[in-house]
């Protein structure tokens, strides 16, 4: 045996050590989450709701912008496909940030 099968198989055994504890945190989470009336399958649609407005909202300003900065400042660079682009961007950032605050304050809930 190589050592890099050795190796390997130590990454599985240390990977199955912890499948337990894993499968554990998430039952846990998962019986919490059922426990809880202030958050319905309304809280989570409404998450998804605010995400999609999040990104449609920042890339329809960036177009609208971009399309006025053509307008008033003609180039050989179409400042609509840029500022749809920037629009884009900072609305799927924004989104990220949204979410991952929301998972933070589940996981400080949890302890």
């Amino acid at each position: 045996m190589s050592s890099e099968e050795k190796g390997n198989k130590g990454d599985r055994s240390s990977r199955d050590e912890c499948l337990p504890d894993t499968v554990g945190k998430k039952a846990d989470r998962r019986v919490k989450a059922r426990q809880r009336r202030d958050r319905s399958v309304w809280f989570g649609i409404g998450m998804f709701g605010m995400v999609g407005w999040t990104v449609a909202l920042t890339t329809l300003l960036g177009i609208l912008l971009g399309i006025w900065m053509d307008r008033a400042w003609p180039s050989r660079y179409s400042w609509t496909l840029t500022m749809f682009i920037l629009g884009l961007i900072s609305g799927c950032m924004n989104a990220w940030y949204w979410i991952r605050r929301e998972s933070r304050l589940e996981d400080e809930e949890e302890e």
